[in-house]
């Protein structure tokens, strides 16, 4: 057992990772310009640079998590840590596009170790319901305020120096974790952990990557025989995962997890939030710089709010579970997100910069309060000594849900502006707004000026109507998450082992 004392201190160790990521997560968007300028790469490779991290991680999430379960989770956390750092440096001193490809692919394969290690690790450390759920709530809250402080930072970077810097501020937070983790975190494993399967280990990674390639590739370019065939490779992968899980007496993955209705519920309900809430970050900077013109800069403090919003989220979902059904105040959160999209469908061309921050906050804090609760239910429903099988299932529900988002709600919003331009409007500005606005600066003033003016009611019109769906969704996903988790409480697991095995 962890003094109590000694936990929280664990905690603030095991912030750093996730403050870190989700700070990544939102930071090369900013450098891209640049890096691609110092760098050239083709089109195929750029797609490469930004996609390459979440094709690694995704695939990778399930099998590290298990892995933690196997060798112990802290030492994961450390390795993958220190390759987080290294791979780090390698991307900020990359000389050619290959090199920086190379790099987030390694950064992907430390990232998937990070993410379920820190959630696993919280699940071990915090026994007790309140206050592992009050560690859930803060470790939720690094993540919305690292995504806040991304733009700003690699703004800032960009102004005063190269791009690598963005990578480059890894490697500190990562030497920190490597002096303080051995220090102030317990190691957990499980004490049982079975023969190591390799054939379910490559069936895992060969499942995730085509699927996730798959969406990427027709979110961005459209659906094509080869994202369709990704798609049924991964699914007919998938397919064989599962039956050698189901034929072993003790596999990679348990599949009796998903028979338990708080995590299976839990993990459908992270699926679709981030589905919804992913589909609108796609669509708002585009609104704001595009539509309403404003810099990048400017644009990113006015979405600041909202991750504002999610930080006091996460936050008052410990507080509020005390006094709420947990059930209830999913579907809560989930309908306050439901009408921030309703809101946006009342925004227009000329005005609604106001109606844009009143609807992410409602966003930002309705999905942040519902998904720090469904990931307390998905860690504390799993036996503890696969708690890093858990994690990494619910990791992997985020970025399938982030992905789908990106796809679905992106072509969708996509097509309807397309709709609504004239036959005789020039290819590159019937492909994509940014494509209007640049053919716009190429025309004669009146021409210029009456194609920006169809494009930007085009784009709301498919804002609106993305807004339409993004809401019904998240009050299906609440009516779901009521009757699926709002049921009587589970029947008692099966025998599960007190603690896992925990080294000094």
């Amino acid at each position: 057992m962890v003094r109590r004392g000694g936990q929280w201190w664990a905690l603030a160790v095991l912030v750093l990772p996730v403050l870190l990521i989700s700070v990544d997560t939102t930071v090369l968007g900013f450098a891209l310009p640049y890096l691609s300028e110092d760098l050239a790469p083709t089109g195929a490779e750029q797609l490469w640079i930004v996609d390459v991290y979440s094709f690694v991680l995704a695939g990778l999430l399930v099998f590290m998590g298990t892995l933690g379960d196997r060798i112990g989770r802290r030492r994961l956390l450390l390795i993958g840590g220190a390759a987080f750092g290294a791979a780090s440096v390698l991307a900020a001193f990359a000389t050619s596009p290959l090199m920086l490809i190379v790099a987030r692919a390694l950064l992907g394969v430390g990232g998937a170790t990070l993410m379920p290690s820190t959630l696993s690790l919280i699940r071990s450390i915090f026994t007790e319901d309140r206050t592992r759920r009050t560690a859930v709530a803060i470790w939720s809250a690094a993540f919305s305020g690292g995504m806040a402080v991304g733009p700003v930072v690699g703004g800032w970077l960009l102004e005063h120096f190269w791009w690598g810097s963005v990578f480059l501020i890894n490697v500190p937070v990562m030497v920190l974790l490597l002096v303080a983790g051995p220090l102030l975190l317990p190691e957990f494993r499980d004490p049982n952990p079975g023969r190591f399967d390799p054939w379910s280990a490559l069936l895992s990674l060969g499942t995730m990557l085509p699927v996730v390639y798959g969406v990427k590739i027709a979110a961005t370019e459209g659906m094509s025989w080869s994202a369709g065939a990704a798609m049924v490779l991964g699914l007919a992968l998938g397919v064989a995962f599962v039956r050698r899980q189901r034929r072993l007496d003790q596999p990679m993955l348990d599949l009796g997890l998903f028979a338990n209705r708080k995590f299976a519920g839990s993990v459908i309900t992270n699926l679709l939030g981030v589905f919804a809430l992913v589909g609108l970050l796609f669509l708002l900077p585009q609104y704001l710089q595009l539509v309403l013109g404003l810099t990048p800069l400017v644009a990113a403090l006015w979405m600041l709010p909202a991750t504002v919003a999610g930080v006091v989220g996460a936050l008052a979902a410990a507080w509020l579970a005390r006094r709420v059904r947990v059930p209830v105040l999913i579907s809560l959160g989930l309908l306050l997100g439901a009408a921030g999209f309703l809101v946006l469908t009342m925004i227009g061309a000329d005005a609604g910069l106001a109606a844009v921050v009143v609807a992410f906050v409602l966003v930002g804090g309705g999905v942040s309060l519902s998904e720090t609760l469904t990931n307390d239910l998905v860690i504390s429903a799993a036996p503890v000594n696969r708690a890093g099988a858990a994690s990494a299932i619910s990791e992997t529900g985020y970025e399938l849900g982030g992905a789908l988002g990106t796809a679905l709600l992106g072509s969708l919003a996509t097509a309807v502006y397309q709709s609504g331009l004239p036959a005789t409007t020039p290819a590159a500005a019937h492909d994509t707004l940014g494509g209007a606005v640049a053919t716009a600066h190429t025309l004669p003033a009146a021409e210029g000026a009456e194609l920006l003016s169809t494009a930007r009611e085009s784009f709301v019109t498919a804002l609106h109507t993305s807004a339409w769906v993004g809401a019904a969704i998240l009050v299906y996903t609440a009516l779901q998450a009521y009757f699926l988790l709002g049921r009587r409480r589970n029947r008692p697991q099966e025998a599960q082992p007190e603690e896992p095995a925990m080294c000094a």
